[in-house]
């Protein structure tokens, strides 16, 4: 260190030689004068004399040695004594000891410099401080001045910008108690040591900690945590806790108030939103990966002219204000001081010395200021797989602009897969479900005993446009937390199947979870219930060669069983289906690579529903990048808490309260270990606290069935305790089992964590969830895991937990088998950005496609929902086009031809499909022919994006027809436009953009049958991502599907506010007949130009896809070729 040089320094002079034997002829010494100063003889050389007599003052190293003379250096001789010179040895010896006291002195006065330089450092704001009181003082005054600057920020974002400025707390953390005062998530995951170890300084660190602890009365005795008579004890006692002081923490040794920790949001009423630490990583769109700091009040640079007026007229009145308080004035000299303040720390006008709120971000060479109105461009940096702090960016140079750069090519290569793979799955087709059939699930659904969430009945709209609405194969994932009711969503799929005449298969990761289900779907639609459908388990044992095996086989391939439900059998290679209809999934994040890639050769041509809590990163990037279907159910059921989390060092008081809390409530527990080894030794840790308690095991490696029975047994309240590994993470719903201890919960991954929590909670009651780690083996990565699982403790946070494990992980390849991405070059969100912006560069005309379309209008014309009395005398609602059977009279044969016409792409393949029938059926019935106009009319509403047809008032006495078109934006209309005869829209279709979509903020009218400006149309601000309204934008386009998949439940225009959201408008429409026909006139030639650009983009798409994968095995092929060649040159 510096300081050690320096002491080195002060004693390298050189030394005085050393006295030999020899005679010498004595002299009286000179007189000196009284002015004389005597000089300071130098100190003999360490190298000379190495004896050691003292130890080191404080503050050196133990390599500086301090020495002040040796007998050793004297040669041995037999002289005489009387040879020696003794009052000039004398002499020296007294030197010696002034020169040692001088050197003292000096060393002490440098010790205690450094001491109180060091102070400064490792106390900060509190170096002054020599009381406990005084302690209190400063935090009070920190306190304070935080909260003024926090004030005058949230001012300044507010009326300066218009962004809403947030603090928010730091989380707490507690060495001792198990849970904080609040009675929530407490975080321990090690304590951080003061001082760095084995530092040259680390003894003076050692003294400056125990000086605070003395300051502030010592640390007391550690609290008995558990004991519940001690809640409302005095909360005085709080203030001696280590680190000291209530607002006081220690961060790597340096002692700082808890306040200057606290984290910022800030955000607009646009949309986008970001929230730090001081110490969090992020990634600013221009400069790249940096460190958020703080936030600062900087005075404000460039002002406008206005502000510039104000500034100075204020100041004027400043001035005139101060010379009226002196009854003589000012001089010249003290208006001359009094102007020098204006601008400065003193001036605290706000107009005379207008500021800015900063966000102050450090990098790796130099600091960047970034204005709270431009924190859009700065998101959490969130690497994924990468673990390790990232290294900031440099600011000068073009290292993150390459960065950037190498990462864009990347995803335009990833978009145009994506697409590739989008126009891929159009062309695949299969027999949708029949729409009336949907009367009988209807039924079905009645038998519900709860009423549906928000989220729920979403995903029943969802999967139902899926199977019957959609000539695709369904591949949707449903993502709700555990208990939210993703099983019901499967058990309404299985029955549409079923009633169609399809079988359907429920896939399980365990035996456990597979039985559990096996039973729920019996007791719903078994044999006895009033749908009396045939349900089999498939349970392990149970092999192709067994009797019971090969017997369910046969009637599952003669089609005898309707609904099969059993874990990883059903993807063997000899079981074999009758008429296999649909897939469901759960747990999905619970397989593997193999069993994923036979379920792709299983579900090829067939619907798959995946249900997951947390799904797998490279599920949920797809989902992301809307590559896969999603639906989430984040709404919680009616009187559900959430769960308390608390995050630990295993300790077995903890274990004893936690266990005692539940009993006394007459409750039972879950016990995890990550391993079966670990059972025996936790059931005599369990028995040593509670000798009386009674525990059961459940494992994956007892007998047939023995973990199921085991599990049944303790869900009839025969035991207290169920002692487990993770073979229960699924499917156990026991609403009388509140608590749940999961020991070494670092060895855990990220979904299964979540997953265990969940088995707690599931009813009215309180639950409770205990992670008990080892701290001598917890890494990086498992820290993040349980910091995350204390963090996201909120109910419906699965989506969420998913997110931080696809952060912690990384994604991987989107549609590869690369377990490591680009995300971590430039952070995951920024890279999901770039992704977005490339896929829709890509995409062009990326209109959505609506899966049916809602048409209001009188006497029920234009409809597609009819009504029809069933042989009970109900009526029912069922589809309106049928075809009769006297036109085709094969029942199979007309089914098939309904359900061609009803999911035509477009108006040409209806003609094209009617010009068949005429060939093979005969001429149409004039019935029919009013028919399919209504077919021809909502295959150009689907191709439109259009959800929603009726007629409104427009003020004038007059009626509108208004058709909502929520995923239509200024740059489709642009696109469209040029595709249309002499480049205008027909006459009479009008569109119209709320203010919120257009580049204006006004909303924008574009009348049909008139040119207009292309290039204000076509200028998107949404491909931009380093726009302000890049998040608002991005989240317009989620929203605006969810309004498309819900649009069916509208009853009337009156439930919908429509000038919120995109439509086209046709003017003084009327209510007269013929609605149909004035409705094709104008949307025909639109949607036709449409269709022919979106395939001709698919096929430019696939074309591109195809060449990349042959180049790249063209390269794949040069490279095996030039190793073969290597390898025959070496032989």
């Amino acid at each position: 260190s510096s300081s050690q040089e320096n002491d080195t320094d002060l004693l390298s002079v050189k030394p005085k030689k050393v006295l030999k034997k020899k005679k010498i002829k004595r002299k009286q010494p000179k007189q000196q004068k009284q002015d004389d100063v005597k000089p300071v003889p130098p100190i003999p050389s360490p190298r000379l004399r190495p004896e050691v007599t003292p130890d080191p003052p404080m503050g050196l190293g133990p390599d500086t040695n301090i020495v002040f003379g040796s007998s050793s250096d004297t040669p041995s001789t037999t002289s005489n004594e009387e040879d020696y010179d003794y009052d000039e040895e004398e002499e020296y010896d007294r030197d010696q000891r002034e020169r040692r006291k001088v050197v003292d002195k000096l060393l002490a006065e440098q010790d205690k410099e450094f001491k109180e330089e060091r102070k400064k450092k490792v106390w900060g704001e509190f170096a002054d401080a020599k009381t406990k009181e005084d302690i209190v003082k400063v935090e009070q005054n920190l306190k304070e001045k935080i909260a003024k600057e926090n004030q005058i920020k949230a001012e300044i974002a507010r009326q300066q910008h218009g962004v809403s400025f947030e603090v928010l707390d730091l989380p707490d953390v507690d060495p001792v108690s198990v849970y904080d005062d609040d009675g929530n998530v407490r975080m321990n995951l090690g304590s951080a040591q003061i001082g760095q170890k084995d530092a040259w300084y680390s003894q003076m660190d050692e003294d400056l900690r125990q000086e605070w602890e003395a300051m502030e009365g010592g640390k007391e005795a550690e609290k008995d945590s558990f004991d519940e008579d001690n809640d409302d004890g005095d909360d005085d006692d709080s203030d001696d806790d280590v680190p000291p002081g209530t607002d006081t923490v220690s961060i790597n040794g340096r002692i700082v108030s808890r306040d200057t920790l606290k984290g910022v949001r800030v955000g607009s009423a646009g949309g986008w939103t970001l929230e730090v630490f001081p110490g969090d990583f992020v990634v600013h769109r221009k400069y790249g990966i940096g460190r958020f700091e703080r936030t600062v009040l900087t005075p404000k640079t460039k002002l406008t002219p206005e502000e510039i007026e104000a500034r100075d007229a204020r100041r004027r009145e400043l001035l005139e204000r101060e010379i009226k308080k002196h009854r003589n004035g000012l001089s010249r000299a003290e208006i001359a001081e009094f102007q020098m303040k204006f601008g400065t720390e003193e001036d605290d006008d706000p107009i005379s010395n207008p500021k800015s709120a900063v966000l102050e971000i450090t990098y790796k060479d130099g600091i960047v200021h970034v204005p709270v109105d431009r924190a859009y461009r700065l998101s959490r940096y969130r690497a994924g797989d990468s673990v390790v702090k990232p290294k900031l960016s440099k600011v000068r140079g073009d290292q993150w602009r390459n960065a950037r750069k190498k990462v864009e090519e990347t995803t335009l290569e990833l978009a145009q897969d994506v697409l590739a793979l989008y126009a891929t799955r159009e062309t695949l087709t299969r027999q949708p479900f029949d729409p009336a059939k949907e009367h009988e699930v209807k039924e079905f659904e009645a038998t519900f005993p709860f009423e549906p969430t928000k989220d729920q009945q979403k995903c029943f709209e969802d999967v139902e446009n899926d199977m019957v609405w959609r000539s695709r194969p369904m591949d949707r994932l449903v993502c709700g937390d555990v208990g939210f009711g993703k099983t019901e969503v499967a058990m309404r799929a299985l029955y549409r199947a079923v009633v169609n005449g399809r079988q359907a298969a429920m896939l399980a990761p365990t035996g456990v979870l597979s039985s559990q289900h096996y039973k729920n779907i019996v007791k719903r639609v078994g044999e006895g219930t009033k749908f009396n459908k045939r349900v089999a388990l498939l349970r392990g044992g149970m092999t192709k060669t067994s009797k019971a095996g090969k017997e369910l086989r046969r009637q599952i391939e003669e089609g005898e069983v309707d609904i099969i439900v059993g874990t990883h059998a059903l993807l063997s290679r000899d079981m074999k289906y009758k008429d296999l209809g649909l897939l469901v999934v759960d747990e999905e994040q619970r397989f593997g690579v193999k069993q994923k890639e036979r379920l792709k050769v299983i579900c090829d041509g067939i619907d798959v529903l995946t249900l997951s809590a947390t799904p797998i990163p490279r599920t949920l990037q797809m989902s992301l990048s809307g590559v896969r279907d999603t639906s989430t159910i984040r709404s919680p059921p009616p009187m559900r808490k959430p769960t308390i989390t608390y995050v630990q060092d295993f300790n077995e008081e903890i274990i004893k309260y936690a266990i005692g809390q539940e009993l006394d409530r007459g409750g039972q527990c879950y016990y995890v270990v990550p391993r079966i080894a670990m059972l025996k030794e936790a059931q005599r840790t369990i028995k040593d606290l509670f000798p009386d308690i009674r525990i059961i095991q459940a494992h994956g490696r007892m007998g047939r069935n023995t973990a199921e029975e085991n599990v049944s047994s303790f869900a009839e309240g025969n035991y207290d305790i169920l002692l487990a590994t993770t073979v229960i993470e699924n499917g156990v719903d026991i609403p009388s089992v509140n608590t749940i201890i999961i020991q070494d919960s670092q060895n855990f991954g990220m979904s299964t964590l979540y997953q265990l929590r969940g088995r707690v909670g599931r009813s009215d009651l309180q639950g409770y969830a205990f992670f008990l780690h080892k701290d001598g083996s917890i890494t990086e990565q498992s820290m993040m895991r349980l910091q995350a699982i204390g963090e996201l403790n909120e109910l419906g946070s699965g989506f969420d937990v998913a997110n931080r494990d696809l952060e912690i992980r990384g994604a991987g390849s989107l549609l590869g088998t690369e377990q490591s991405g680009m995300a971590a070059k430039v952070g995951f969100d920024l890279y999901m950005r770039m992704l977005k912006k490339s896929i829709r560069q890509l995409r062009g005309l990326d209109l959505p496609l609506v899966p049916r379309t809602n048409v209001l209008l009188p006497k029920g014309e234009g409809s597609m929902e009819g009504k029809r009395k069933t042989k009970g005398g109900e009526i029912v609602s069922v589809h309106a086009f049928q075809i009769p059977e006297s036109y085709i009279p094969g029942e199979e044969e007309r089914q098939v031809a309904e359900t061609a016409a009803r999911l035509a792409e477009s108006s040409a393949q209806l003609v094209e499909l009617t010009n068949e029938w005429k060939d093979k059926y005969g001429p149409i019935p004039a019935a029919l022919q009013s028919k399919l106009k209504t077919l021809h009319l909502h295959a150009c509403t689907r191709r439109l994006g259009i959800d929603l047809i009726g007629l409104m008032e427009n003020g004038d006495g007059q009626v509108d027809c208004v058709m909502r078109s929520p995923g239509l934006r200024p740059r489709h209309w642009g696109m469209i436009l040029p595709l249309l005869p002499k480049g205008v829209a027909p006459k009479g279709l009008d569109v119209i953009f709320p203010a919120r979509l257009t580049t204006s903020g006004e909303e924008q009218e574009v009348r049909g049958g008139s040119r207009v400006d292309l290039k204000e149309l076509i200028e998107d601000e949404s491909l931009s991502e380093d726009n302000e309204k890049w998040d608002a934008l991005d989240e317009e386009e989620i929203e605006a599907m969810k309004e498309i998949a819900s649009a069916y439940e509208v009853k009337s225009l009156d439930e919908i506010d429509a000038e919120l959201h995109p439509r086209f408008v046709i003017k003084d429409f009327g209510t007269g007949p013929k609605s149909v026909d004035r409705l094709l006139k104008v949307l025909l030639p639109v949607a036709k130009a449409v269709f022919e650009k979106q395939n001709e983009e698919k096929e430019h798409a696939r074309i591109a896809a195809d060449l990349r994968e042959k180049r790249e095995l063209l390269q794949q092929r040069k490279k095996e070729s030039e190793a073969k060649d290597k390898q025959r040159f070496l032989l």
